[in-house]
């Protein structure tokens, strides 16, 4: 049997190896296999993430997925015009929902981030496009990714200049951490390790995704 503990590799109970951080927890595969890592475009779902990001900070990713569709309808489906408007109701009122995490901070730079990002489309035409400006050059990339390669990439030059362009502009609650974690989650870099049954089909769909801008 593979050893987890130095693949970084894990046979599911369907015969296929995937990344060890998925467990077995059936929402955690299913995120794994058909979202981790697959190119995004789309405006609401960056926005999303980066806010869900922003509530992960100090929790696991699973128990953010797990609240995600709590998450989307207090939050306008996450929307950011519309939760560009929020106000202190909607500060009380999110603050008042067990559903999702009941942080003052966390929600209120959620609420600053979308008038941000409302800045942001304004001056680069999408969210998108300016984001995937600092996608990794591949040559920069580790040549074989395993588990000892990935966990050296918890942040990079890129995450840190995306973190540190962002807080110049006023974003909050999106370190160089968070954002390199935004970054694979969103297919800027495809870190399925070596092995895993979904690398070769986020490379390909890495391949002929069309960037934006």
């Amino acid at each position: 049997m593979t050893d987890p503990s130095k693949s970084g590799l894990r046979p599911g109970a369907d015969g296929a190896q995937r990344c060890w951080w998925c467990g077995d927890a059936e929402d955690y595969i299913a995120y794994h296999d058909d979202e981790w890592g697959r190119p995004v475009a789309d405006d609401t779902r960056l926005f999303e993430k980066i806010c869900l990001e922003g509530f992960q900070s100090g929790l696991s990713w699973l128990t953010i997925l797990r609240k995600r569709e709590n998450f989307r309808a207090a939050f306008a489906g996450f929307d950011l015009e519309k939760v560009a408007r929020f106000g202190d109701k909607d500060v009380e009122r999110l603050l008042g929902d067990a559903g999702i995490v009941r942080h003052r901070g966390k929600i209120e730079a959620a609420i600053n981030n979308a008038r941000r990002a409302r800045e942001l489309v304004e001056e680069a035409g999408s969210i998108a496009a300016f984001v995937w400006r600092y996608e990794p050059d591949p040559a920069t990339r580790p040549a074989r990714l395993d588990k000892a390669a990935l966990r050296g990439l918890a942040k990079t030059p890129e995450s840190t200049a995306l973190a540190k362009e962002l807080k110049k502009r006023g974003w909050r609650f999106f370190g160089p951490t968070t954002c390199y974690a935004f970054m694979q989650s969103m297919g800027l870099v495809n870190d399925h390790l070596e092995g895993c049954a979904h690398r070769d089909a986020v490379e390909a769909e890495r391949a002929a995704f069309r960037r934006p801008g």
